[in-house]
């Protein structure tokens, strides 16, 4: 019978540092929370520790979605649940590396059973197991936050959003009835990213980095001043080629944020795409109640020669440039160029389509000898509102000045380190964001209900 096998089978409560708990299942982190009676002296005494108990203990830790830990012939394997609350106390604490996180445990070794790492029995020790022996490997803490699936970090992310609403409800403030999504750009650690390195085509996005197989090129700002090497008189340029930008290798952080006004900000959702699209002027859009809801976004010029948003005939046809409906030639579904497959059009000139007019363009377009005007986009009435949106209404500008809370979310998160991750994998980067927004949401947790106590 292996050392691992031992530890499954024999109580907790044999051990003079654990609380006394039941010999079915170990008490999880929300119920000493809830029953601070179980927690043993060494931890009561430990003010660390009763911090990360109080910030911690609220999240429904019972029904994790924990993966199967009774596998490998036998061996006890480590919880996902014990790497994510070792993951929130990193962040917490300020601990800037795993490395430091195995050193900080160690030294307050209580955290250890606390969260649930697997022990390893030591009779001799005070402490009744092995610290070092039952502590992963800081090589293998980083491997279990790039298995970890996303998913069971965003149960634990929608179970704060729930706590959050139920404590607003108690104390009767009013319901949220408005988001702000934004999106939070940060770096790759590759070399790419680093000036100071001779990289060859250092922005080619054929050259995936090999530091991290999972970032992509991006653009952060882009602009049309003339670059330094080109004046009027000297190496002149075209200018739509004067267009210089800062790119990078790295991710995008989607967030969906609520503001409680006076109270402050929590995370709804976060994802890694961007929020700009059709898809999301649709979501608040009801047929049979266009005034219940809209997406406040700023209009983004896409494509070349695009300067204005389309216009639209009352039927929803998009307008020329003359003014005249655009039929509809042909349909698609788009599975290639877009995050959300969706149905595309292309509407054309309506003297060239379906049959070819006498007259000519009545405002002599460029484009009317060589087929006429065209138009491809989406068929949905997000792509319609997004154009048609009225951002010179005072409803809209009411609404936008509310995406502060996004960033003053953002703001946060550049605290806890999001914008520099060093990690080198897609799925640990986007593990490490959704317990960041966690974290905010926790203390956010705390505020609220200190603040109920010091009304009481």
């Amino acid at each position: 019978m292996t050392d691992a096998s031992i530890v499954t089978q024999l109580p907790l409560w044999t051990f003079p540092f654990l609380p006394r708990q039941s010999r079915e299942k170990s008490t999880d982190l929300h119920t000493l929370w809830q029953f601070p009676d179980r927690l043993s002296a060494c931890i009561t005494d430990s003010p660390t520790i009763r911090r990360c108990v109080d910030l911690l203990g609220p999240l429904d830790w019972a029904h994790f979605p924990e993966r199967n830990l009774q596998r490998n012939w036998g061996r006890v394997a480590m919880p996902f649940a014990a790497l994510a609350a070792a993951e929130l106390i990193r962040l917490n604490e300020g601990i800037h590396s795993m490395g430091r996180l195995y050193t900080f445990l160690l030294e307050d070794p209580g955290f250890i059973p606390l969260l649930g790492f697997p022990l390893q029995l030591d009779p001799g020790s005070r402490l009744g197991f092995n610290a070092l022996a039952s502590l992963p490997t800081e090589r293998h803490l980083t491997y279990l936050l790039r298995r970890m699936p996303n998913r069971a970090l965003q149960f634990l992310l929608a179970d704060s959003v729930k706590l959050i609403l139920t404590e607003l409800a108690a104390q009767r403030v009013p319901s949220v009835d408005c988001v702000s999504l934004d999106t939070k750009h940060f770096l790759a650690w590759v070399q790419e990213n680093n000036p100071k390195a001779y990289v060859k085509d250092r922005y080619d996005k054929t050259r995936q980095p090999k530091g991290d197989p999972d970032c992509r090129l991006g653009c952060n700002r882009r602009h049309n001043r003339v670059a330094p090497s080109a004046t009027l008189t000297r190496n002149p340029v075209s200018p739509s080629t004067c267009r210089v930008g800062e790119y990078y290798w790295g991710y995008g952080s989607g967030v969906v944020v609520a503001k409680v006004p006076d109270w402050g900000e929590f995370v709804i959702a976060e994802l890694t795409q961007p929020f700009d699209a059709w898809y999301v002027y649709a979501h608040f859009y009801r047929e049979n109640d266009p005034d219940s809801g809209f997406a406040a976004v700023p209009f983004v010029h896409k494509g070349r020669g695009q300067t204005d948003p389309h216009k639209f005939a009352p039927d929803g046809t998009p307008l020329c440039a003359a003014s005249l409906p655009m039929p509809l030639r042909f349909t698609f579904i788009d599975r290639i160029t877009c995050l959300v497959e969706h149905e595309r059009g292309k509407y054309v000139c309506p003297l060239q389509f379906p049959t070819r007019a006498q007259r000519a363009c009545p405002v002599h377009h460029r484009n009317s000898q060589s087929g006429g005007c065209t138009v491809m986009m989406p068929t949905s009435m997000g792509a319609r509102i997004r154009c048609t949106l009225d951002r010179h209404s005072d409803l809209y500008k009411q609404v936008y000045r509310q995406r502060t809370a996004v960033e003053r979310i953002n703001s946060q998160t550049v605290a806890l380190g999001i914008e520099r991750p060093h990690l080198r994998n897609g799925a640990a980067i986007a593990n490490k964001n959704t317990l960041i927004y966690l974290l905010i949401n926790l203390r956010f947790l705390q505020r609220l209900r200190q603040r109920l106590r010091e009304a009481d």
